[in-house]
């Protein structure tokens, strides 16, 4: 690849979740992919993000990994966000009605997995220093572990190098907002009592703590201390953290032998376009957000979904015009939404003012009494609420999250694995897009007319209530090529 053009790869900057599940997506259908990581390699047991959401499960279910995710950690089946509001994940119309505890790392453990076993090649020890592109390609300039800088070239290029990323400064993007939180905690400790359950959080008077159960005898405790919001930089010890979780929690639980303990704060911002040219952002490159509901794993993990097939289409000459346009036209309301939810918890938690009590007591309350408001909130806590826009005129499903409806001889997210479409139909279809290996077709497993084409992420394309083999090929041209 150094020094040279091809019109075949794709580098992906950033081995995070996001960085991972995107290269092994391209490599699974045949892209060269190069995978570009500025620390060494390492999976980090440190790393932040512990909740896996019912539609970023469905996503892995569509790779084949989860049901290895899930038997390593625990699930919960109700939410808990104020004292008074609880959702319960059991009534989500998935395959997957909870949360996941897990860590960070067990995910990227088997997304790394899987890329590497996809051949996609990695480059760790290496800083994104320089970047330009033209109308056939991306040069990027990376400086290895000796020093020395190499120019990289690749028909395509994401960044999903984290907040700081050095992709979205090299194509010259803002990355406008504001902090939310001013000092948070964090820690993995061990526990002398057990809590009752997965996951405690609580707030009381000016401290928030939440513990979460790792399941291997780690706890995540994560809090702050209004009355002590401090620079991220200032020293943290052990018996601040117990403070803070007593003061919240009422006890904390015995804590010691902390492993790790930092403070960060906590920001919501959002870059202002998702592409420039050939050049990509997503998962934190593009935006950050506060903990609350934790859906910052999980966003960037659907952003990648989003892209991936979109890409492959792209670099493989039958990506139809505007359809990389599409990736930010559907993900980038997506992750203001998530910025507007996740926001809105936090200062609803902090609140001070007797009014904004007042108001997370009616928020509470409302959500309780109102079934369509609780159905909203779940269905973007989880994700699985989203949908993407649709032509005027197209048919209902055109553009929503497709279930894991059942098939004739298995279930539609097994018949997505490998990244293809699936054309779900009552009849038989035997034309262009099977042979090639881009197309999957199925018969539901009763008796629906419905002919619906699913894309490689599981959002319907298109939609008929009755089709012919003429009009499914006029509509596999416009997305297959």
């Amino acid at each position: 690849m150094n020094g040279t053009a091809t019109h075949r790869t794709v580098i992906v900057v950033g081995s995070g979740p996001t960085g991972l599940l995107l290269a092994g997506d391209l490599a699974t259908t045949g892209v060269s992919v190069a995978l570009v990581e500025k620390r060494p390699r390492k999976i980090s047991n440190l790393s932040r993000a512990f909740g896996v959401h019912a539609r970023t499960l469905e996503q892995l279910d569509a790779r084949g990994l989860a049901g290895e995710l899930l038997a390593t950690g625990d699930t919960i089946t109700s939410l808990r966000l104020f004292r008074r509001l609880s959702l319960d994940l059991s009534t989500l119309p998935s395959r997957f009605p909870f949360l996941l505890i897990t860590p960070q790392y067990e995910v990227e453990r088997l997304l790394e997995r899987r890329a590497r076993e996809a051949g996609v090649e990695f480059a760790y020890e290496s800083e994104v220093v320089g970047l330009r592109q033209d109308d056939e390609g991306v040069d990027l300039d990376v400086r290895g572990a000796n020093g020395a800088v190499v120019t990289r070239r690749a028909a395509y290029v994401v960044g999903a190098d984290g907040h700081r990323s050095a992709v979205r400064e090299a194509i010259g993007l803002d990355f406008p907002g504001v902090s939310v939180i001013k000092s948070l905690i964090l820690a993995d400790v061990r526990l002398a009592e057990k809590p009752e359950d997965v996951l405690t959080v609580n707030g009381r008077g000016d401290a928030f703590a939440m513990i979460a159960s790792f399941g291997d005898g780690w706890y995540r405790v994560m809090g702050w201390n209004r009355r002590n919001e401090v620079s991220d930089d200032a020293p943290l010890d052990l018996d601040e953290v117990k403070e803070i979780t007593r003061r919240a929690l009422g006890t904390d639980y015995g804590m010691h032998d902390a492993r790790w303990l930092s403070r960060f704060h906590s920001d919501e911002r959002q870059a202002p376009h998702y592409r420039v040219g050939r050049v990509f952002l997503a998962g934190d490159a593009a935006h950050i957000h506060s903990p609350a509901g934790g859906q910052g794993m999980n966003t960037g993990l659907q952003d990648a979904a989003n892209l991936s097939w979109k890409l492959a289409a792209a670099v493989q000459g039958r990506a139809s015009q505007g359809l990389l346009d599409s990736y930010e036209a559907e993900r980038h309301p997506v992750g203001r939404a998530v910025l507007r939810s996740s926001g809105g918890l936090v200062r609803l938690a902090r609140a001070r003012n007797p009014l904004l009590r007042a108001a997370r007591a009616l928020v509470s309350a409302f959500v309780d009494m109102a079934p369509p408001v609780r159905r909203k909130a779940l269905g973007q806590i989880s994700g699985i609420g989203y949908s993407y826009p649709a032509p005027r005129g197209a048919h209902r499903l055109t553009g929503t999250r497709v279930p894991d409806v059942a098939l004739e001889g298995g279930r539609l997210y097994e018949a997505l694995r490998g990244g293809r479409f699936v054309l779900i139909t009552p009849g038989t279809y035997e034309g262009p897009g099977v042979r090639e290996g881009w197309l999957s077709v199925k018969r539901w497993a009763g008796d629906r007319r419905t002919t619906v084409l699913v894309r490689p992420d599981g959002y319907a394309a298109w939609a008929a209530e009755s089709a012919d083999t003429a009009g499914i090929k006029e509509t596999l041209a416009r997305y297959l090529g």
